[in-house]
């Protein structure tokens, strides 16, 4: 049995009048003053803009959502809770750059602990929450990093909590927006954190570093960084009806670069592209032929909802095509692979996604099957 490709006909025609077309963007072209960058419409997995962006570099403070991801999923898993005090080492006290201004051998709240590395980057409060997690920040980092490979970082090798300059400790801006896609898919309940513009503690209250939350634009997270030798970078997130966008950028010059870079890249992502459902998980996209079948055909669908980003421009050019090895031989069960949808346009990657069968379709008989081969030798495949 041989591929057959369908051009769809009533449910495509129908399904872009509802969504206006669909197609897998070309990439539209922007540039950037940052040394590394990507943009990630998180809403269909899309990457819309890159640059560098599997080159290893230092994360600075951005590697600070790694630690709040182990802590998330402490908290989550029921090891600790918000409630939960910790105790303030000395080396916790002692530590230098950023700060919450923990008290020596204070108790202190998970709760207020989380602002302080979120909202103030406190270097000490990361310490603080690496020790009592883990007993130490270099056990820590060993617990991150085997997280890290567990959630697909493939670049990545973190030695401390807080992204204090270590040449062994390093991370790639695609992997720092996987991060942040794992963050805010698995710990919604905590991602709020990310949102909140100043933190009082000891006396002292500090403004968010975050340059998006403050620009009107959807910005809820998560995290900048700046060293020297990073220059300054930006992990970010923002969120339009519905649609959630990831950026990652650093080696930016200076704060005002790096607050204004990252606002004009969100800002372009939302303007020059749109995310569309083509199909629902469930719906019939088509009938396949089926091969000494109960029935002659069996409905096709996507497992999951197909949402497509495309660049608005390109809308027009869209074409969808369904690949199947029809007819597909019986018996089929609910679920199983027949064939894919490509989806594409004219100067972009074409976007393969498997299609399965809608339900099951059971195996003739013998007599079923012997009237099914005479009526094919008889009158051809094509009756």
């Amino acid at each position: 049995m041989s591929a057959v490709r369908i051009r769809f006909a009533a449910v495509l025609a129908a399904a872009l009048a509802a969504v206006g077309g669909v197609l897998p963007a070309r990439a539209a072209t922007i540039e950037t003053i940052a040394k590394q960058a990507i943009l990630i419409d998180m809403t269909s997995n899309t990457v819309l803009f890159e640059k560098n962006a599997d080159q290893r570099m230092p994360p600075s403070s951005m590697s600070k959502v790694m630690t709040m991801y182990m802590v998330f999923e402490a908290l989550k898993a029921g090891r600790m809770s918000l409630e939960h005090t910790l105790p303030v080492s000395e080396r916790a006290w002692r530590m230098q750059g950023s700060k919450m201004f923990v008290e020596l051998h204070n108790m202190i709240k998970i709760d207020d602990l989380i602002k302080g590395v979120i909202v103030q980057s406190g270097n000490d409060a990361c310490i603080v929450l690496a020790e009592g997690l883990a007993g130490s920040e270099p056990a820590f980092a060993e617990q991150m990093n085997k997280k890290a490979k567990e959630i697909g970082l493939t670049s990545s090798n973190l030695t401390n909590a807080t992204g204090w300059p270590d040449p062994n400790h390093y991370m790639t801006a695609r992997d720092l927006s996987i991060l942040a896609e794992r963050l805010i898919k698995d710990f919604p309940e905590y991602y709020h954190y990310y949102a909140i513009r100043d933190f009082q503690y000891h006396g002292i209250k500090q403004g968010n570093r975050n340059p998006l939350l403050y620009r009107g634009i959807g910005a809820d997270g998560l995290k900048t960084g700046h060293t020297d030798a990073a220059g300054y970078g930006l992990t970010g997130s923002a969120e339009r009806e519905g649609r959630r966008l990831i950026l990652v950028v650093n080696g930016l010059p200076s704060m005002q670069a790096r607050a204004d870079e990252s606002a004009r890249l969100i800002e372009w992502g939302f303007r020059e592209f749109n995310t569309y459902a083509l199909f629902k998980a469930g719906d019939t996209i088509e009938q396949v032929p089926v091969w000494l079948g109960a029935q002659d055909t069996v409905p096709v669908t996507v497992p999951n909802d197909l949402k497509v980003t495309m660049a608005r421009a390109d809308r027009p050019n869209m074409k969808v095509t369904l690949v199947s090895n029809a007819p597909v031989q019986a018996p089929i069960r609910k679920g199983d692979p027949v064939g894919k949808v490509i989806i594409s346009a004219p100067g972009a990657p074409a976007k393969e996604v498997p299609v399965v069968a809608a339900q099951d379709v059971e195996k003739l008989g013998f007599f079923g099957r012997a009237v099914a081969a005479a009526k094919y030798i008889v009158l051809g495949a094509g009756s």
